[in-house]
């Protein structure tokens, strides 16, 4: 049987890493982490759906608390600080490889996402591929796999804007759509089944670009 956990590793130099573990009962998919977005937490429903359903194929998930969340339980992250959240995140992917052995990717959320974007783009290498949920149009330079899960009803951007965006990176990239979702991926009574269906399409367009 998989199971849930709570993580917490007050002792890496910089931010600690505090969140929610997934083991899978087979280990055999790679390593996944996941940030959520500027006003959620690692218990956000879509990142929970998102890490139940990967850890169903294989996968260990770390779902992780940005540090400005670890140091205040609401609103949004200070102006400044940004830097300290990408810190957080490279010391959560650390801690992860040391637990599942194999490909890792770095995902998240809007804000979450964002922050693992700029992040493989300043440390090549340290990620094998991005998993990217309602991302906010910030393209850095990036050079490993990037798959996009996206609504049709964003706000923040629309599919045919992200296709347009996608096809100026230089790295190798799948759009997963998920019709009728509005930001939050995983709002409304369909919204938790919907996310199970997108991390089933995600995770094929991750195997293909990984191969």
């Amino acid at each position: 049987m998989p199971s849930v956990t709570r993580f917490d590793d007050p002792c890496p130099p910089g931010p600690p890493v505090r969140g929610w573990l997934h083991r899978p009962a087979d280990a055999h998919g790679g390593g996944l982490v996941l940030a959520h977005g500027a006003g959620g937490n690692a218990e956000a429903p879509v990142l929970v759906e998102m890490a139940a359903a990967f850890t169903d194929a294989g996968w260990t998930v770390l779902r992780c608390d940005l540090p400005f969340r670890q140091e205040r339980p609401t609103g949004p992250p200070p102006r400044g600080r940004a830097e300290r959240d990408r810190a957080g995140l490279r010391n959560a992917v650390t801690a992860l490889r040391a637990l599942a052995p194999g490909r890792l990717v770095l995902g998240g959320h809007s804000y979450g996402g964002r922050q693992a974007s700029m992040l493989a783009a300043e440390a090549p290498g340290l990620a094998d591929a991005l998993l990217l949920l309602s991302y906010p149009s910030h393209f850095p330079a990036l050079t490993i796999p990037v798959v996009f899960v996206q609504g049709t009803r964003d706000p923040f951007a629309t599919v045919p804007e992200l296709e347009t965006a996608r096809h100026r990176l230089a790295a190798p990239t799948a759009l997963v759509v998920a019709e009728g979702a509005a930001h939050d991926l995983a709002a409304g009574a369909r919204g938790r089944a919907r996310v199970a269906g997108l991390a089933g399409e995600a995770l094929t367009a991750l195997r293909a670009l990984l191969r």
